[in-house]
């Protein structure tokens, strides 16, 4: 097992005080801070960027560009409005006046300080087209998720992989102990509500969200969009431009398969996975954590569960993950491949708890083939204890504190 050292700190909300903790990527951002001059944290809502931006750099002033008044007078007047701020500033939600990055421009430019601003975005195209044409080479980018199974560790020493599967990883749900149902019935509405209407405008929002509930219920599966847009009554050109949509606010995520000069017809549509478990799992009307565990669904949202850890390890040591799933015209498919120096790590992810021979199938023919994959591959599941048969591993993800470091390094 991994074990990582995260210190716990007091948070004083307006009402009411809980604990915080310091986030894997800390370390990652105080070193980003001191090497750039402005860091740009991207991630989905409620992720925890602003508290581990006033956590960190807790000395620096912290602007609120979601505060009406205060982004009526940066429009107003924002080279007098920046003078405050010369120094350096936290500004949260940045996408909301991007055009004030251009002023920032300036003010880097006549500064050689290392790590003046911080940056915080929901929404990635907007800041990344604000973000090339004013901050090349003076921002760093982070990306930063929901909690990963270490951090949640630190609020529930004994984690079950179906409730967590139910409850998902948003910091507030462990940091304040909020009903995980209702808070992603408010989560929904208020994205629904608030952020799609600011990137696009739609027709029907009850149609949206039925567009939600159906990519919810493919979490793990290949796309198809002729499929969805005929259940919903659509073009593929709206299906494609609304998981856009879900994919600039940070609610889905796609897992690309992997092709080269291999002499085998492959399957080039994407899977679709939810950047938080949780929110799918609520949107599929599941309940309990029984309900998780019944449902024929969870196959696909322990994948999901997975899946997501992975690229959130990654991401939380700065490293933006190469990761793919395979599968040829036979059929023969691997859930997840991670190419690391030149080398494909393959890895089968299951929900069952006992293993079985047939696990090896597919990894064990993809290993026949003519690609340079690592000594080992790996198979994920709820065992109690790490197993070795030939060049296979298994162990139970939920057991190690960080998957990417593992897998890596074993790989």
């Amino acid at each position: 097992m991994c074990n990582i050292q995260i210190k716990l700190e007091i948070y004083t909300g307006s009402d009411k005080i809980f604990y915080v903790i310091e986030r894997e990527i800390a370390a990652e951002f105080r070193q980003a801070m001191s090497e750039f001059k402005s860091v740009t944290i991207l991630g989905p809502r409620q992720s925890g960027k602003t508290t581990l931006a006033r956590t960190v750099f807790s000395q620096k002033e912290y602007v609120s560009l979601e505060d009406p008044d205060i982004r009526l007078q940066a429009e107003a007047d924002p080279r007098q409005f920046l003078k405050r701020y010369k120094d350096g500033a936290i500004f949260d939600e940045i996408q909301r006046l991007p055009n004030l990055l251009s002023f920032l421009q300036t003010i880097m430019d006549s500064s050689f300080k290392k790590g003046m601003y911080v940056f915080t975005g929901s929404h990635q195209p907007l800041l990344h087209e604000a973000i090339s044409q004013s901050l090349a080479g003076r921002t760093a980018i982070l990306n930063l998720w929901p909690f990963t199974i270490a951090e949640i560790r630190n609020y529930k020493k004994q984690l079950d992989p179906f409730e967590l599967i139910l409850q998902g990883s948003y910091p507030a749900i462990y940091e304040e102990k909020l009903d995980c149902l209702r808070f992603y019935r408010s989560y929904l509405e208020t994205y629904v509500q608030r952020d799609v209407r600011t990137i696009a405008q739609l027709h029907s929002m009850s149609l949206f969200q039925k567009f939600l509930i159906l990519l919810a219920g493919r979490t793990g599966q290949i796309l198809n969009y002729s499929s969805i847009s005929n259940d919903l009554g659509i073009s593929s050109t709206t299906v494609k431009s609304w998981l856009s949509i879900l994919e600039a606010s940070f609610i889905v995520f796609q897992l690309q398969p992997f092709f080269m000069n291999i002499k085998k017809r492959l399957i080039r549509s994407p899977k679709v996975y939810f950047t938080d478990v949780g929110l799918a799992t609520y949107l599929l009307g599941i309940k309990s954590v029984d309900q998780v565990e019944r449902d024929p669904l969870r196959g696909g949202l322990y994948e999901n569960l997975i899946v997501s850890e992975i690229i959130k390890n990654a991401y939380n040591k700065g490293i933006k993950p190469e990761v793919y799933f395979y599968r040829d015209s036979h059929g023969n498919e691997v859930d997840l491949l991670i190419r690391n120096d030149g080398k494909l790590i393959p890895i089968e992810i299951k929900s069952a708890s006992t293993f079985t021979k047939e696990f090896l199938k597919s990894s064990n023919k993809l290993l026949n083939l003519d690609l340079r994959f690592s000594d080992r591959n790996f198979i994920l599941l709820n065992c109690d204890e790490e197993i070795e048969i030939h060049n296979t591993t298994m162990f139970n993800p939920l057991k190690c504190d960080n998957l990417w470091d593992k897998l890596i390094a074993t790989g």
